[in-house]
């Protein structure tokens, strides 16, 4: 049996896996609440490892090792990779694409407090404020909206944002299958990865999604570990990989320093873009919803310390892996540095096991692409279309209305992924800056801060949204919307940044010049604060 029949028979075999998920859970959907929500039944593995997994896309295992493995190596000593797992690595230890590096610091510090800071809040306010089944449901109830300005304009945001996160994965998912199958055009390869996410998330709805989000996300994790490790020995060592870093005529003197990145000095703007992601975690639709839908809330300091493990694990070792790939590729390099973690895989592997390790990289597409899918179905089906029929729909066609949108999104997405040369991580980039931007400041003050009211909330989401795609436009020099064409002038700052900034101070003055919330909301929000305690 050939080496491309056996990868194409574990492939299938996985795929078949999640599919079956999605239709056992098909049965188990009985209300709008059980299919985007799970009827807040997880438990706190479950939750952790699906929050996380959901958030990790094909950029954890494409995007970002490939980014590193661009930009370089360098330094001894106490590193960003020692910050992750608390321990000096052996040997000449070294710095590896540092600007890229500072995200994964980032998203750990991030992650993590937002699990620490806002799971165990939200998940009690959401279930308070008439049991909000969404975000955008969220928002309206929390501040009393009856005008449904706040749920409107949110579901916007995240039709607009989650149909570019969802293109992102498709891309990722064509690459990969190429990889898999090498005789396959990127389009036919793309659609196939966006027909199987497809399959189960129509079918299965939130339970299906969460429950292939754990298999995948130890899947995951597995494979980054057992990926660079096996390159390493393949090298001869640690030690011995870092020394062929350190000869490689392709490698400036300057990496040798834990503030330089792509050749050039990192300044402090560059610093603060990257640590900047972290922000995104506040604001996340598919990631915050699952901190809504686990059982019982005090489970979720489980469900955080599952997570950060998780994270930490799989940040450093996606660090780790676009390193060794520079070694193990030497000088010549590759093509496409975002395959490095599947040429690695090809290389090292029998192909039964490297096929294990492509579906690694379909499952870090698929568990982030399905819970957008379902996210953004559920802002048409519960959000958009309550508020502009005007009338109670029955759950059963509710759920059908959701499972469409769930294709007519995907189509959307697919066709602006026909582009097989975007960059996965200039569109993850663009989404998570958006909704870290509309939604960030916004869930903090909205969990914090009781005098927040209706048109402060509105105002901090309009301004974030706006300063993103401005910023994205005119003010970087490779923003995605015109390429830079239209830049005026180049900050080097990250969109995220200035739009969460300016969202907050949206949010306070406004609500100050409004005269606050209303002392209905504000009465509610001392039942949230008194149940929180207890």
């Amino acid at each position: 049996m050939s080496d491309e029949v056996i990868t194409i028979a574990v492939v299938i075999l996985y795929f078949a896996v999640v599919i079956g998920i999605g239709y056992y859970y098909y049965h188990k959907s009985e209300n709008l609440s059980d299919y985007i929500l799970g009827g807040r039944t997880l438990n706190p593995y479950v939750t952790a490892m699906s929050a996380q997994a959901s958030d990790m896309s094909g950029w954890l295992l494409m995007g970002l090792p490939g980014a590193i493995y661009l930009t370089g190596v360098g330094g001894d000593g106490w590193i960003a990779i020692g910050l992750f797992i608390g321990t000096t690595l052996p040997g000449s230890i070294f710095l590896c694409g540092m600007g890229k590096i500072w995200i994964g610091i980032g998203l750990a510090i991030g992650s993590y407090f937002a699990w620490l800071f806002i799971a165990k809040r939200l998940r009690i306010y959401s279930e308070k404020a008439k049991n909000s089944l969404t975000l955008s449901e969220f928002f309206e109830n929390r501040f009393h909206d009856n005008r449904n300005q706040l749920r409107t304009v949110s579901a916007i945001i995240i039709l607009v944002f989650f149909t570019v996160y969802v293109a992102s994965g498709f891309v990722s998912a064509g690459n990969v299958f190429r990889m898999i199958i090498p005789d396959i055009d990127y389009v036919p390869a793309m659609i196939l990865g966006a027909v199987i996410v497809i399959a189960y998330t129509f079918l299965g709805g939130f339970k299906a999604v969460c429950w292939t989000d754990l298999i995948q996300g130890i899947l995951m994790v597995f494979a980054l570990v057992l990926v660079p490790l096996a390159a390493i020995n393949a090298l001869g060592g640690w030690d011995n990989t870092i020394d062929i870093l350190h000869n490689m005529s392709t490698v400036p003197e300057h990496f040798e320093n834990i503030m330089y990145s792509n050749g050039t000095a990192m300044g402090v703007i560059a610093i603060i873009s990257a640590l900047a992601w972290g922000l995104g975690y506040f604001g996340m639709p598919h990631i915050v919803v699952r901190y809504t839908a686990i059982k019982n809330p005090k489970d979720l300091k489980i469900s955080r310390r599952v997570a950060t493990l998780w994270i930490v694990i799989c940040l450093a070792f996606t660090c780790i892996v676009g390193l060794v790939g520079r070694a193990y590729f030497g000088d010549a390099g590759l093509p496409n540095a975002e395959n490095v973690f599947v040429e690695l895989s090809k290389s090292l592997f029998p192909a039964a096991i490297a096929a294990v390790m492509y579906a690694a990289i379909m499952a870090a597409v698929m568990s982030t692409a399905d819970s957008q899918l379902l996210v953004a179905s559920s802002a048409v089906s519960n959000d958009l279309y309550r508020i502009f029929a005007k009338k109670e729909a029955p759950d059963g066609r509710l759920m059908w209305m959701a499972r469409g949108v769930v294709i007519l999104i995907a189509v959307i997405a697919a066709f602006l992924a026909l582009d097989s040369d975007g960059a996965i991580m200039d569109l993850v980039s663009y989404a998570w800056a958006g909704f870290g931007a509309a939604f960030g400041p916004l869930m903090i003050l909205a969990l914090f801060w009781k005098k927040v009211n209706t048109k402060g909330a509105l105002a901090g989401m309009i301004v974030g949204f706006v300063t993103i795609i401005l910023w994205n436009t005119f003010l970087i020099s490779d923003g995605i919307i015109a390429g830079g064409d239209w830049c005026l002038f180049d900050t080097g700052l990250y969109e995220l940044v200035p739009g969460f900034i300016l969202s907050f101070i949206a949010i306070v003055v406004v609500s100050k010049l409004t005269g606050y919330a209303e002392a209905d909301v504000q009465k509610e929000y001392d039942e949230y604060q008194e149940e929180l305690k207890n």
